[in-house]
């Protein structure tokens, strides 16, 4: 048999396999016709670095071009071609090869395949040696798809670094596993890791048909074997629960987890926002907790609470506030700054009424209204605040106190308070100078804030310092009786009713003494008095002592019908709340 022109070159190709050509195939006859050679694969050493191997192809050819460079010259296989890069298998109809540098360009039915579990789908593959990347086209109407299990990406071009093994694209492309699909300008998917980056437009939406998650961010960073979605720039989180808005954490797509930081918000469903430092987030609980300048709002209520650690429960509209722990209420423009060492909001289920609990040390701040407190406890269902152990209300120059009082609300506005078992109210007039009026039981009813009406019953006292026409005092009444209801104007007393008929006892303060001034239990705690919203959180020494000399108190939950607004609340209201609070869980100074 004739031996054809170059055998022996082609023996030396065959025995170093694909790249590894140390002898050139190089034609006897440049002029003559290229062979068409079936190849006989050697057996090397697969795994040798920087190597690709050709494992089979059924024809092989080289023709020389004479005008083209060195670098650019390329050998044919045809027919079944398949190349191997350590465990990497590239599958090709035909093949260009480019012995000097190394590489190659593969066409028709262009797959990569390695093990069982990673799968490359495209028209053509350009293999470059000395990058060991191949880049993946596919032809017009058609897409590059990798699959990886339950993992699949398509794309126009594809690229694959083979030593780093990960793959990427940056004309567009779309990543779906079983939970979620992904789409974005550019991307980056690790099989081994199953780590995946995105960049640009990117967008996030769930592939569960009884979930509305969606996710719109310019990076994002995903996993597709915990479904966890890392957040690294600003990224909208939307479903039928709520909104979220986080530039740093991580999503948890298939339970609803999220832990957020960068001060990071959610937005429920019934229009409140919990935001925080840091936040975790459990959507299919509806539970929110936030570390670091906590701030919960309620938009249907105008309030919201500020503190620095909060929990949140969507799903039972209850929530817990500490640290310089601060609710706000807003609804009549004035807000209302109120601060407690602890705020704890909830809705009674018993009979789905709104009743927030405020405890220890309570200041409260707004521009007509300040007070104090140990502990308080409001209702929505009633509108009714109740304040304990030795409260204090200031407005304007006057001043009441007593053990408990019990505030109504109308619009936010106070409408009546009541001390039920004892009270005092002092308004200052001039240096020493106060109106004084003391009794064992006291209801004050307000309109725009100001006194109207006032009924005490039970070792009434009251102590007056009339006018005289030069706008000076220099003569005061004392008065005592079982029950006072006056009637007020312009907050001066418009009318007065003594039971039994009663005279007043006048005395010039020329003949009296100055303790004579004052009834018993007077004091003015003026220096006690928040000044500002800021001033809520100062909590002066005195304002510690009184509250330690009062009695512990009971913060009771009434589940009596409401009054109707604007009509008294009688004895049967202190009797029933005693009652309760015997029979009710009681949270006294430890809750």
């Amino acid at each position: 048999m004739r031996r054809l022109p170059g055998i022996c070159a082609l023996g030396a190709f065959l025995m170093l396999a694909l790249p590894a050509w140390t002898a050139p195939f190089r034609p006897d006859d440049t002029k003559a016709a290229p062979q068409d050679i079936k190849p006989i694969i050697p057996g090397a050493n697969r795994y040798q670095e920087g190597k690709v191997f050709l494992e089979h192809a059924d024809e092989w050819r080289y023709e020389e071009q004479p005008d083209v460079a060195p670098e650019d010259q390329y050998q044919v296989l045809v027919g079944s071609v398949v190349f191997r890069k350590n465990d990497m298998y590239m599958y090709c109809d035909s093949a260009h090869f480019y012995e000097q540098s190394n590489s190659f360009d593969a066409f028709s039915n262009v797959r990569m395949e390695q093990g069982d579990t990673l799968f490359v789908y495209a028209d053509e593959l350009d293999y470059d040696g000395p990058t060991e990347v191949a880049v993946l086209y596919a032809d017009p109407g058609k897409k590059v798809r990798l699959i990886n299990r339950d993992v699949k990406l398509e794309t126009d071009v594809f690229n694959y670094d083979m030593p780093a093994e990960v793959g990427y694209y940056n004309v567009g492309g779309v990543l779906s596993d079983a939970q979620n699909t992904l789409s974005s300008l550019e991307g980056e998917y690790h099989p081994n890791s199953k780590d995946a980056y995105f960049h640009f437009d990117v967008k996030l939406n769930s592939l569960n048909g009884s979930d509305t998650l969606r996710m719109f961010t310019d990076s994002l960073n995903y996993n597709t074997g915990t479904h966890i979605a890392e957040l690294v720039s600003p990224t909208r989180i939307i479903n039928a629960d709520g909104e979220i808005l986080s530039s740093s954490g991580t999503y948890n797509t298939e339970t609803g987890l999220a832990d957020l930081y960068k001060r990071s918000l959610v937005l429920t469903n019934r229009g409140n926002t919990l935001t925080g430092d840091t936040l975790f987030y459990d959507r299919n609980r509806g539970i929110g907790e936030a570390f670091g300048n906590m701030v919960l709002t309620d938009s249907a209520r105008s309030s919201s609470l500020h503190g620095s650690y909060g929990y949140y429960d969507d799903f039972a509209d209850s929530a817990f506030v500490t640290g310089r722990a601060l609710a706000k209420e807003y609804s009549r423009g004035d807000t209302l700054y109120l601060h407690g060492d602890t705020i704890f909001a909830y809705l009674d289920k018993t009979d789905s009424t709104r009743v927030m609990n405020v405890y220890h040390k309570v200041r409260f701040y707004r521009s007509d209204v300040q007070g104090l407190c140990d502990s308080l406890s409001s209702t929505e269902r009633d509108s009714i605040l109740y304040m304990f152990r030795h409260p204090v209300i200031w407005s304007g120059d006057r001043q009441i106190y007593g053990n408990v009082i019990h505030v109504h609300f109308n619009d936010s506005a106070p409408d009546w308070a009541k001390l039920p078992e004892f009270g005092f109210m002092a308004e200052h007039l001039d240096e020493d100078c106060y109106q004084q009026m003391s009794a064992t039981e006291m209801t004050t009813w307000f309109n725009d804030s100001t006194i109207r009406h006032l009924f005490a019953e039970g070792n009434v006292m009251l102590i007056m310092f009339p006018m005289e026409k030069d706008s000076t005092y220099n003569k005061f009444a004392y008065v005592e009786s079982s029950i006072m209801d006056a009637w007020f104007l312009d907050n001066d007393i418009e009318r007065v009713l003594f039971t039994p008929a009663t005279t007043a006892k006048v005395t010039p303060l020329y003949l009296a003494k100055k303790g004579s001034y004052f009834l018993p239990k007077f004091e003015w705690y003026g220096d006690l008095r928040p000044t500002s919203p800021e001033d809520v959180f100062i909590v002066p020494q005195g304002m510690i002592d009184l509250i330690e000399s009062a009695p512990p108190a009971t913060i009771v939950k009434r589940t009596r019908p409401a009054r109707k607004a604007g009509t008294a609340p009688d004895s049967e209201d202190t009797e029933l709340a005693s009652r309760q609070g015997k029979e009710a869980v009681k949270e006294d100074e430890n809750p």
